[in-house]
C-alpha cells in the first residue's frame, strides 16, 4: 500500500472519530446546561472548549461564552479545526483520496454526514443543535458498522489505527478537563452539579449503562475514573484504546513487514497500562498521569507516521 493511501485511511479514521466525539460532547454539554436541575452555564461550555483545545480560537472571535455561541462554534463553524463541520470535511477529503478502497456503505455514511453541513442553515436553538449532533452520531455509527463489515485488510486496519489513537486522546483530555474543572462558587463536591458533571462524562463516552453494570455503589468519581482508565471492557477507555493500537499494529506488521518504533512504543504503553491501578493514579496525581498519557499518545502518532512514511 502506498504511504499516501495509508495516510488518508489513518486520517479518515482520526477525523471521523473526532467528529463523533465532538458531537457527543456538545450533546452532553447541552443536556447538562439545559436539562439539569441546576444549569451549569458558562463552566460547562468553558470545559467543552478546553476539551477540544478550541478555547483560544473561540476567544479570538470575541464572542461571549454562552450556549448558543459555543455550540455553533463547535458544530457548524468550519473555520477552525475543532468543529464537527471541519472534521467531517477533512474526513471526506481523505475518503475521496481512497474512494476505491471503501465500500459503498462506508462512503455513503461519510457523504451523508458531509451533506448535513453543506449549504444548510446554521442550527441556532437547543433543539436544532441536538438534532444536528444526533444526525452526525447516526452517520458515524453507520460508518463504524460499514468498516466492521469490510474485508479485514490494510484498509480497515489503518482506519482502526487512526480511530484508536484519536479515541485515546479524546478520553484522556475529557477526563483531565473535568477533574480540573472548578465547581461554581457555592457548589460542593458530591453535590448536584458535581454529580451532573460526572454523568456528562459518562454520556460523552456512551458509558452510562456500562457504569451501572460494572459498579453497584452509585455514582462515584473514583469509579468513573477507573472505568475510563483501566476497564478494557469499555471501548472508549484508555485501556481498550491502548490494546487496540497494539493489535492493529501487529496485524499491519504481519501483512506489510513494517515493524518498528511504533510497535515497540505501543507494546510498552500497553504493558504499563496493564499494571495501572486507578486508585494509585488518583493518589499520585491524576492530572500528571493524563498529561503524560496525552504526550505519549502524540509521540505514538508521530512514530506511526515515521514507520509507515506519512505525516
Amino acid at each position: 500500500m502506498l504511504s499516501r493511501t495509508a495516510s488518508s485511511l489513518y486520517w479518515l479514521g482520526r477525523y471521523f472519530e473526532r467528529a463523533d466525539f465532538i458531537a457527543r460532547l456538545v450533546e452532553a454539554t447541552m443536556r447538562l446546561d439545559v436539562l439539569s436541575a441546576r444549569p451549569a452555564g458558562r463552566a460547562a461550555w468553558d470545559s467543552a472548549l478546553a476539551v477540544t483545545y478550541t478555547d483560544a480560537a473561540f476567544a479570538d472571535t470575541g464572542a461571549e461564552v454562552r450556549r448558543r455561541e459555543v455550540a455553533r462554534f463547535l458544530t457548524v463553524d468550519a473555520g477552525h479545526g475543532g468543529s464537527i463541520a471541519h472534521c467531517v470535511e477533512a474526513a471526506r477529503l481523505n475518503a475521496r483520496a481512497v474512494r476505491t478502497a471503501l465500500t459503498r456503505e462506508a462512503w455513503t455514511a461519510i457523504n451523508r454526514a458531509w451533506l448535513l453541513f453543506d449549504g444548510r442553515p446554521a442550527a441556532d436553538d437547543a433543539t436544532a443543535i441536538l438534532n444536528l449532533v444526533d444526525a452526525v452520531k447516526n452517520e458515524t455509527r453507520g460508518f463504524e458498522g460499514a468498516v466492521h463489515r469490510m474485508l479485514r485488510n490494510q484498509t480497515t486496519w489503518f482506519i482502526r489505527l487512526g480511530q484508536a489513537v484519536e479515541r485515546a486522546d479524546n478520553t484522556a483530555r475529557l477526563l483531565d478537563v473535568k477533574y480540573h474543572l472548578l465547581l461554581p462558587e457555592g457548589e460542593r463536591v458530591g453535590g448536584v452539579v458535581d454529580r451532573d458533571q460526572w454523568t456528562t462524562i459518562l454520556q460523552t463516552v456512551s458509558a452510562v449503562t456500562a457504569y451501572r453494570w460494572l459498579y453497584s455503589d452509585g455514582l462515584k468519581p473514583g469509579n468513573v475514573i477507573d472505568l475510563l482508565i483501566a476497564r478494557g471492557e469499555l471501548p472508549r477507555s484508555l485501556a481498550a484504546s491502548v490494546e487496540e493500537a497494539v493489535e492493529v499494529l501487529a496485524l499491519l506488521a504481519r501483512r506489510t513487514g513494517q515493524h518498528g518504533e511504533a510497535d515497540r512504543m505501543a507494546r510498552t504503553r500497553a504493558t504499563r497500562m496493564a499494571r495501572t491501578r486507578s486508585g494509585e493514579v488518583i493518589a499520585s496525581g491524576l492530572h500528571q498521569f493524563l498529561q503524560s498519557f496525552i504526550h505519549e499518545n502524540a509521540l505514538l502518532h508521530a512514530a506511526i507516521g515515521r514507520q509507515f512514511k506519512f505525516g
